[in-house]
């Protein structure tokens, strides 16, 4: 399976005064979280939460901010989240997903809602 990559919506829930940012996300499984790059966390007036430990792919350890809130839309689906400050694009990672209950589609080669509840997003809470 190559990289997929789709459009996301993100915010900040805490100041609606700013803009929505409509950016081309690439939709790793195996990363957790949202990241952001620098640019995308000043637009938005990100608030710096914590500092987190990140191990990236190539097993290198770095310092990262940790800021938010920040809101995700996707088609008819939405999450608040946090979001480390790393990299050149934004990622959306499994945490994220999850919480909107989206899958990515191996034969379409992009992420979906999901088709079991394609009207309002599912979790589990036992």
């Amino acid at each position: 399976m190559g990289l997929i990559k789709t459009k996301i919506e993100l915010s900040n829930p805490r100041d609606k005064e700013i803009k929505p940012i409509i950016v081309k996300s690439l939709v790793d499984t195996g990363a957790l979280h949202l990241c952001v790059p620098e640019h995308i966390a000043i637009q938005l007036k990100l608030e710096e939460l914590y500092k987190r430990e990140v191990t990236t792919a190539d097993g290198k350890k770095h310092l990262v901010p940790y800021m938010g809130p920040i809101s995700i839309k996707f088609e008819n689906r939405g999450c608040f989240t946090g979001a480390l400050v790393l990299g050149d694009e934004v990622l959306l990672g499994a945490v994220p997903m999850e919480d909107m209950d989206v899958l990515i589609s191996p034969a379409k080669q992009e992420m979906i809602v999901n088709p079991e509840s394609p009207n309002i997003a599912v979790s589990v809470a036992k």
